[in-house]
């Protein structure tokens, strides 16, 4: 019986370290430049309808559910996925505009676990007539899933898909 004690006790102390040391924070993002003027790229990428046209996760489920509600473009639409166990079920709205050079969301999923992260894009010149778009979300790892992340590199795991998206964004714009 004093054995279980010991192993229970061993365990808790474990996840109690592993809870201490774990990344509280995760902020992944990438960017690329646009031959493109800036106004046109902001102006592209305010339109959540129009994100969906180069999304990565668009592409990897073309028979998703997607609905838009609200005013597109503006603080306070949201868009709304439902797919395949590769993008989930969630939302992102449109949190704030400052116009002309920042876009900022909240992301929200619920399937196939639920979180919330900060989404946004920053538009920069990068010289005449090319933009620097910067795609990136963030937010706070809870425990227990923060113990998760010391094996999991959530730059690894998301970066790609940004890549891939700002990708077929410029190929898009400088059509």
């Amino acid at each position: 019986m004093t054995a279980i004690f010991y192993i229970l006790g061993g365990i808790i102390l474990l996840l109690v370290v592993l809870g201490l040391i774990a990344p509280k924070n995760y902020n992944v993002f990438r960017a690329i430049e646009i031959n493109k003027s800036k106004t046109k790229v902001f102006e592209h990428l305010k339109y959540l309808k129009k994100q969906q046209e180069w999304s990565p996760w668009a592409k990897k489920d073309p028979n998703m559910e997607k609905k838009i509600t609200g005013t597109d473009g503006e603080v306070g639409a949201v868009s709304y996925w439902n797919g395949n166990k590769e993008v989930g079920e969630g939302e992102q709205e449109i949190t704030k505009i400052i116009d002309g050079e920042r876009i900022e969301g909240e992301l929200r999923f619920y399937k196939p676990w639920k979180s919330t992260s900060n989404c946004y894009f920053v538009v920069t010149e990068a010289g005449e007539e090319n933009t620097k778009v910067t795609w990136g979300f963030s937010g706070k790892n809870k425990f227990p899933v923060s113990i998760m992340m010391l094996f999991m590199n959530m730059d690894k795991a998301v970066g790609k898909d940004f890549e891939e998206g700002l990708a077929a964004l410029k190929e898009q714009l400088e059509a």
